[in-house]
């Protein structure tokens, strides 16, 4: 395999620091999904800790270095769950976390946010405009900017799942990974390529935000002027040069699904697994549903990866509501 950015020495070491209530989540096969799939399907469950995403395996490790230097403040953007994550790690370790986001994201992960004792800035325009305060602020206070995908400690945090994929899994012949800026996608591939080099790796996004699979596709940075998709945990615009170089190397395909196949993933997963995940979680499912014949007769493992979702918004995507279940 050609060379990324991330090391597995390095990965193996990042489950060392990061707190063990994030590892070793839940893996299994859900039998009541597949006949509706027509697939063999294993389940990654990533919201099964304290912040109910993926994000905290990479701010434990980046924290950890921090607090390591004798660093205090932090600042990033974040459409809801890396904030969340950084704050939850930070707070831990004594650090002092600041987090901008776009005011239209998500108010539960931003009162979440809030809650975990992180500083919260909001900007009036959509995550690239987070980002560029967020590097603003770093730039002024002199304090350490966190960006994830480009911070390999992200990469290589989000990374661990693979380990755990690979480890554990008896064989799956894919994975499908929800891409939005690449941590998820260049970890968890990475891994999977160097352990399991016949494993199709495939990344999936919303139609909605295509920029990055645009960028794979075209083997260039490609950039939109907007993005319009339910999943705000997948929205970016400006794909990150060195990601994609990562992202080249380790996706065999990467694919666009359409906001009411995301719903329907949003609706199985509820109805055959009992999850109440956020849109981005469902877009492996997404996939299979857009291409069964593709799957057919393949054993997949898709990562859910999140399940921080306004309750209102829910019950508008799905029809159910996911406190009641009705």
């Amino acid at each position: 395999m050609q060379k990324t950015r991330l090391d597995t020495s390095r990965i193996r070491a990042a489950r060392r620091v990061i707190d063990p209530v994030f590892l070793d989540t839940p893996l299994y096969r859900c039998e009541a999904l597949e006949p509706g799939l027509g697939c063999e399907v294993s389940i990654k469950l990533e919201t099964a800790n304290p912040v109910r995403s993926f994000k905290a395996r990479g701010t434990e490790v980046v924290a950890s270095l921090l607090a390591a230097n004798g660093s205090r403040d932090v600042v990033c953007a974040s459409a809801g769950n890396l904030g969340q994550a950084l704050a939850w790690s930070g707070r831990g370790r004594g650090l002092e976390v600041t987090v901008v986001a776009s005011r239209f994201a998500t108010a539960a992960k931003l009162d979440r946010i809030r809650a975990l004792g992180a500083g919260l800035e909001l900007v009036d325009g959509d995550h690239e405009m987070a980002r560029e305060r967020a590097a603003a602020i770093a730039r002024y206070d002199g304090i350490r900017l966190l960006e994830d995908s480009l911070d390999i400690e992200t990469c290589e945090g989000a990374a661990t799942i693979g380990l755990e994929l690979v480890d554990t899994v008896p064989s799956f012949d894919t994975v499908l990974i929800a891409l939005g800026g690449g941590a998820l996608a260049t970890g968890v591939g990475h891994v999977v390529k160097a352990a399991a080099p016949e494993v199709e790796v495939i990344c999936v996004q919303p139609l909605g935000a295509p920029a990055m699979t645009r960028s794979w596709r075209g083997r260039r940075v490609v950039t939109t002027d907007s993005t319009d998709t339910i999943a705000d945990g997948v929205a970016g615009r400006r794909p990150i040069p060195a990601v994609l170089h990562d992202l080249l190397v380790v996706a065999d395909d990467a694919v666009l699904v359409r906001e009411s196949s995301i719903t329907a993933g949003m609706r199985m997963l509820l109805d055959h697994a009992g999850l109440v995940v956020e849109p981005s979680a469902a877009l492996g499912i997404a996939a299979i549903l857009e291409d069964r014949d593709r799957f057919a007769g393949r054993h997949v493992a898709t990562i859910v990866c999140g399940s921080n979702v306004d309750v209102d918004a829910y019950r508008h995507w799905v029809g159910v509501d996911p406190v009641r279940g009705r």
